[in-house]
C-alpha cells in the first residue's frame, strides 16, 4: 500500500505546486497566500508518505483529496484534478491493502512449506 499512496501524494505535490502558479495570476490573491496555501499542502503531501501506512495516514490523505477538489474554487480545474487524485488516492489505498494481504499470505505459504521440507545434507 505504501509505494502506491506514496506514488499518489507525489503526483499531487506536482499538481499542487503547478495550481499554486495559476493561482497566482488571480489579482484577488496575493502571492505571498498562495504560496503559504500552496507549500503546506505540498508538505503535507510529501510529509504523508511517511505515514501513510498508519491508520491516521489514509485518514490525513482523504482529508487531503477533500482540500485538493476544495481547491476548485481558487482554481477551477482542481475540481477535475482533485476528482482524478480522489479515484487514485481511492485505487491506491483499496488495491494496496489487497497486495499486502496477498504477499502476507504467500510468506505464510513460504514459511509454511519451509517448516514441511526437511533439512537434506
Amino acid at each position: 500500500m505504501r509505494t502506491l499512496c506514496s506514488s499518489t501524494l507525489i503526483g499531487e505535490f506536482f499538481v499542487i505546486g503547478f495550481a499554486g502558479l495559476v493561482a497566482m495570476k488571480d489579482p484577488d490573491l496575493a502571492t505571498s497566500t498562495v504560496w503559504t496555501v500552496s507549500g503546506i499542502a505540498m508538505f503535507l503531501s510529501v510529509a504523508l508518505c511517511g505515514v501513510v501506512t498508519r491508520p491516521a495516514g489514509v485518514v490525513l490523505g482523504w482529508a487531503l483529496q477533500i482540500a485538493l477538489i476544495a481547491s476548485g474554487f481558487v482554481v477551477p480545474s482542481m475540481f477535475f484534478l482533485g476528482a482524478i487524485f480522489a479515484a487514485l488516492w481511492w485505487a491506491s489505498v483499496h488495491y494496496g491493502r489487497k497486495i499486502d494481504e496477498a504477499k502476507a499470505r504467500f510468506a505464510a505459504q513460504a514459511a509454511q512449506a519451509d517448516s514441511i521440507t526437511p533439512d537434506v545434507a
